[in-house]
């Protein structure tokens, strides 16, 4: 009586892979058995790195087909080819030179602002800047930057940074409609960010500055984990409370090993344009002693500015808008100290 095919397989269910204690059949190697009479012939297909393990296959297999009863010859083809390697991952930001993350711990301190007037701060210093708006739920660098045209994409496919005020600008805003609310979990966070850092054509930069959402949550783990921050900036009040908001987001910095380039006090005074006194409304000091305590540099103070707000709503922050402004020099201070601390002062 000729074997069948059944036999063949359950003979070739004794051929282990080698190395492992899984056979060839379950492993799904075994393409084809077709039986002419005495004649079985059989195809097995597998990826291995190992070089010597189609060989060593194709003898165990041979033996375990010749000893069915009614065969008379074996033809066996085993292609072993070797696993390609993964394709590598697009470089992330390969372009830019330095990727600086204003962060705040918690809402409500003028990060935005500051993070809008600070990249056209460095523009103003002779530094090529694009602006990366991460506030995934917030986003407002669109409306700051005075951005009315949406993101066009380029013959690569990559979306291309909207001008604001001679920078590049990414934002959500751009993409969605300013009344709907971003309900997003984790995983959607993650991948939006991907997407701004990887799918977007930056090009040459010297600086990006990274307009983080307050806190310490998905978002900014997501940056610091998948880009080689240069370095962050935490933007503060002088009230108490904010101040230990800032705390907690400059050790969230150096839990995962981002250089924290300084402290930024926001809203610290208001002077007045008529008679030049300062008038401290939310106390005075606080962020140059959290940045004394913490031992990293104080970077400097931000007035209390009716002109600060007023340019942002405006579209032209008051680096541009008034650029001589004790405020816009007190932006161009601070984006020079930091170009400095990274070693282009």
């Amino acid at each position: 009586m000729p074997v069948t095919q059944e036999q063949v397989r359950d003979a070739l269910k004794t051929v282990r892979f080698p190395g492992l204690s899984r056979d060839i059949v379950s492993f799904g190697f075994v393409k084809s058995i077709q039986i002419d009479g005495g004649t079985v012939t059989v195809d097995i297909a597998m990826t291995t790195a190992n070089p010597d393990a189609g060989t060593q296959v194709e003898q165990a297999a041979r033996a375990a087909i010749q000893a069915l009863p009614s065969v008379v010859k074996v033809e066996l083809s085993v292609n072993a080819t070797s696993p390609q390697a993964a394709p590598a991952k697009p470089a992330i930001l390969p372009g830019v030179r330095y990727k600086i993350a204003v962060a705040s711990g918690k809402g409500g301190v003028g990060k935005s602002t500051v993070a809008a007037n600070l990249a056209l701060a460095l523009k103003r210093l002779g530094h090529t800047v694009g602006l990366l708006d991460a506030d995934i739920y917030g986003p407002s660098q669109h409306m700051m930057m005075g951005c009315t045209d949406r993101p066009m994409v380029n013959e690569d496919e990559k979306i291309i940074p909207v001008d604001g005020n001679g920078i590049g600008v990414m934002s959500l805003g751009f993409l969605m409609d300013p009344d709907t609310p971003v309900i997003w979990r984790g995983p959607m966070v993650m991948k939006a960010l991907e997407q701004f850092l990887v799918d977007v054509a930056w090009g040459t930069l010297d600086f990006l500055v990274v307009d983080l959402p307050p806190g310490t949550g998905d978002a900014q783990l997501t940056i610091t984990q998948m880009v080689p921050l240069s370095g962050a900036v935490i933007v503060t009040t002088p009230q108490d409370v904010a101040l230990i908001d800032a705390r907690k987001g400059l050790q969230m910095f150096r839990k995962v090993n981002v250089p924290v380039l300084g402290v930024i006090e926001n809203m610290s005074a208001f002077v007045c344009p008529s008679c030049g006194h300062r008038e401290e409304i939310f106390k005075s000091g606080g962020g140059h002693r959290t940045a004394d305590e913490l031992g990293v540099p104080f970077l400097g103070d931000i007035p209390i500015d009716p002109q600060i707000v007023l340019g942002g709503d405006a579209g032209t922050p008051i680096v541009v808008a008034h650029p001589d402004s004790a405020s816009a020099k007190a932006f161009c201070a601070i984006g020079a100290a930091i170009a400095s601390r990274l070693g282009q002062g």
